[in-house]
């Protein structure tokens, strides 16, 4: 059987590799898609937002997998991107915040299968609301931002989601939480420029969240200020207020330059096929071809803003 104490020891070689963990029974995977219906029908989600939402995610997981048993949810610490674009002869440094590293998620399997592997378990990647799992886990604890933040990691990790025919009868699902040290503090609520953030409710206007228009191809709306713009995909401004951040919201790694014909080409919006071997390289290992579609418009609008 699978209990907080027996799981950590199972997990020992993530754990020293800075992989935290959490196990759930697989009957929870029908928790996290009636919470997000429920959300929803109490009009705290976005009808555009929660068709999108929804789609994006598989329920049905359990009954692809034979055996299933439990639901994992780990995380690792991941770092802010710096990303250099060189364009007219000028240099025009940009970040790409935590989380959107997602070849990271690789590592964190083969990780896990180690660990498992010797026990005869299995375990597969599955698309499910990951931070609504890892804070009913106990795993992460939400943000007044609703982003999760785990001990010693802050806001600064991603979370995958894994389905495993590991048995788990005494699980850790429990009622998701908030950090104590939000409960009088408003640094996040003051800093949001797009009032996502409100004391009126918990639940995120996640319609006037930077991230979600960063993230979306429709052009930006009008009521969007170019001067509030800070990262080349989501948003980092509540991140980087958040006094549970302080031990990590200065750990920004390097990634790549780009040198004036990339940039220019990406600018021009040249479909990804025709670019250089060498770019394409680039964004692949920096996981930006997934949001390509929005690159040339994001990056220009930092561009117009370090102007």
């Amino acid at each position: 059987m699978c209990n907080p104490q027996s799981s950590k020891a199972l997990f020992k070689n993530a754990e020293t590799r800075g992989i935290k963990s959490k196990i759930v029974s697989i009957e929870h995977v029908r928790d996290l898609e009636t919470e997000i219906m429920t959300l929803h029908q109490k009009g705290l989600l976005d009808s555009d937002l929660y068709s999108a939402y929804l789609a994006s995610f598989d329920f049905a997981c359990h009954t692809k997998f034979k055996g299933a048993q439990s639901l994992i949810v780990a995380s690792i610490p991941q770092p802010q991107i710096k990303v250099i674009f060189l364009w007219k002869n000028k240099s025009y440094p940009v970040v790409i915040p935590p989380t959107y590293y997602f070849a990271v998620d690789n590592e964190v399997t083969n990780i896990l299968k180690v660990d498992l592997k010797p026990q005869g378990y299995k375990i597969q990647k599955v698309r499910l609301p990951d931070k609504l799992l890892a804070v009913h886990s106990g795993l992460a604890q939400y943000g007044k931002n609703n982003i999760t933040y785990v001990k010693e990691m802050g806001s600064f990790h991603r979370p995958v989601v894994f389905i495993s025919d590991l048995p788990c009868e005494a699980d850790n699902w429990g009622k998701a939480t908030v950090l104590d040290s939000c409960e009088k503090c408003n640094a996040c609520l003051k800093a949001c420029p797009t009032d996502a953030i409100s004391s009126n409710r918990f639940q995120l206007y996640a319609e006037r969240c930077l991230t979600f228009h960063n993230e979306s191809s429709k052009a930006f709306p009008q009521w969007l200020s170019p001067a509030w713009h800070n990262s080349l995909v989501g948003c980092m401004i509540c991140q980087k207020v958040c006094p549970a951040n302080k031990a990590v919201v200065k750990w920004i790694e390097d990634g790549a330059t780009f040198d004036n014909e990339e940039t220019d080409l990406i600018l021009k919006r040249i479909a990804q096929e025709h670019l250089p071997k060498e770019t394409i390289a680039k964004l692949k290992r920096l996981n930006l071809l997934e949001y390509y579609n929005v690159l040339p418009r994001n990056l220009m609008a930092l561009i117009d803003k370090q102007h």
